[in-house]
């Protein structure tokens, strides 16, 4: 081989592999929101799903919804105002959940959520909800936050959810800057503590 036919494959391997890595990197920036979209769509991981209002039809079957509420890295009160609730399936439901800033200055936070047992988030739907948006609260400051959902009619028909009878929906606050989850705590707040219920 001669070498200006080694330089040419050479030089054309060189950009496969830069091809390969800035793809590869693409790819990482890409799985979180992916990820995201897609555990909003199946379900999967307890991720409940967004909806514009519930399908209909209301069955007769009710099942428990639990209502859980957490707080990580931010000096914040957060507590679900019921425990729970008694749902018919298909039926729109409103939850309210309290949240007090205790500290000293202005905070931002964003709610992470899940529903448990897994197998029910691809059934358990919000219409609305505190958790799409960042909620900045002054010290001091209470806000309650309405949660607006409805459990899918296709929940009673599924095998894997058919005979369930309690579906948990798990809150908790972070910091939160930009509209992303800040995972270090802010300066001099310490950590966490889990909400009473």
């Amino acid at each position: 081989m001669s070498p200006s036919n080694a330089s040419k494959r050479n030089a054309r391997v060189a950009v496969i592999c830069v091809a390969v890595l800035a793809g590869m990197t693409g790819m990482g920036f890409a799985a979180v929101p992916l990820y995201r979209v897609f555990c909003q769509v199946t379900g999967f991981d307890g991720t409940a799903g967004r909806a514009e209002a519930a399908p209909g039809p209301i069955l007769d079957r009710t099942i428990d919804v639990r209502f859980d509420a957490n707080v990580r890295s931010l000096p914040w009160t957060f507590k679900a105002e019921q425990v729970s609730q008694t749902v018919r399936i298909g039926e729109t439901k409103i939850a309210h959940f309290k949240v007090t800033n205790n500290g000293k200055v202005p905070l931002t936070g964003q709610a992470t959520f899940n529903v448990l047992p897994e197998t029910t988030g691809l059934y358990f739907k919000k219409v609305q909800c505190f958790c799409f948006e960042e909620q900045t609260l002054d010290p001091g400051e209470t806000m309650d936050f309405p949660v607006v959902y409805f459990v899918d009619p296709e929940f009673a028909t599924d095998p894997e959810t058919r005979g369930k009878q309690e579906i948990t929906l798990s809150y908790t606050f972070f910091p939160s800057k930009d509209g992303e989850i800040v995972q270090a705590p802010p300066k001099g707040l310490g950590e966490g503590r889990k909400a009473g219920l």
